[in-house]
């Protein structure tokens, strides 16, 4: 009878380990599944799908407020929000962070995390849009981006932030327009904003040195320039420029790494030292992947991006009286 019993519990416990099993490799096999799903997503729908995935793995938008939502011209793409911490206290550096897309593509309201990546650091953050091709081509989209720096100097102190303290960021297509805006001072001039508008800029995969264009996208947005070198953010490189912050992946296929070093190379050479900061083993979309969950598990490039943003909008130190 004992034995009869001893059996049975044993066969109930292997039978509970084959089970237990059985569903953690169904677990392992679900959690792959929606990997390579979350992926292919990615891949289609983009911005928008990691948006709402970074916002549903953090438990919502808590940790930031929406501060205001303007226009900035006529047009709907002339549109921006601000973002601040939620528990915002006093003037705050300003990040302008402008999307990618090829210039022919992207909402700013699929970048939200990038205000829930940056906010809680003490930053707020405009996502700000601009007129894509073939409504307008180049300059429209530079034009735009001057416009909500506009915007920024007028507006952002009554919702927080410090307009003396602003940085222009951006990924891709946007990091041509944030580093264009940094360097060739026309556009800030364009809107009455001094040279000295910038504290700094941040380029993600961006290309700067693309001239003679060899695909599509370029030749849409900037092939009826009249001067097409010009259209170069290398070919402004100049000594006193803001700081900048080159940042690409190693394994960009779609905008080069060499755009990052000839850049760096020619501020470098102009008396303006500056690095490209390469990423090994990272794509073009799996840069700015890297600003939301679940892939900011690889804070390469928070690391790099947040001890710039410090270092360049730290305040001034106050100007004391001289001795009596």
């Amino acid at each position: 009878m004992a034995n009869g019993v001893q059996q049975e519990r044993k066969r109930r416990v292997t039978l509970q380990i084959g089970w237990l099993g059985w569903t953690l490799l169904t677990l392992v096999l679900l959690a792959g599944v929606g990997a390579l799903a979350l992926r292919h997503a990615l891949q289609t729908n983009g911005a928008a799908v990691l948006d709402g995935t970074d916002r549903l793995l953090r438990g919502g938008d808590g940790s930031i407020r929406l501060a205001a939502s303007a226009q900035f011209g006529p047009d709907p793409h002339q549109r921006l929000d601000m973002f601040v911490p939620a528990d915002a206290k006093g003037p705050m550096p300003v990040v302008v962070f402008i999307h990618g897309g090829s210039w022919a593509s992207g909402r700013p309201d699929d970048y939200r995390f990038i205000a829930r990546a940056l906010a809680p650091h003490g930053y707020a953050v405009v996502l700000p849009g601009y007129r894509l091709y073939p409504q307008v081509r180049y300059p429209a989209m530079l034009e735009d981006a001057a416009a909500a720096l506009r915007w920024v100097a007028d507006h952002a102190a009554a919702h927080g932030g410090d307009p003396s303290r602003v940085v222009v960021m951006g990924h891709s297509a946007g990091a041509y327009n944030a580093i264009m805006l940094a360097l060739d001072r026309r556009w800030l001039a364009h809107q009455r904003l001094s040279a000295d508008a910038l504290c700094g800029a941040v380029g993600l995969s961006g290309p700067y040195d693309f001239y003679p264009w060899d695909d599509q996208a370029s030749i849409d947005a900037f092939g009826k320039a009249p001067d097409p070198e010009d259209t170069q953010p290398i070919a402004h490189a100049r000594a006193d420029a803001p700081p900048l912050l080159l940042v690409h992946g190693t394994a960009d296929t779609r905008v080069k790494p060499r755009n990052s070093v000839a850049l760096a190379r020619a501020m470098t050479h102009d008396g303006a030292p500056t690095q490209a900061v390469l990423l090994k083993d990272v794509s073009h979309e799996g840069l700015i992947m890297m600003f939301a969950r679940p892939f900011s598990s690889d804070t390469r490039a928070l690391d790099v991006v947040l001890p710039f943003l410090a270092k360049v909008t730290a305040p001034s130190p106050a100007v004391q009286s001289p001795p009596r």
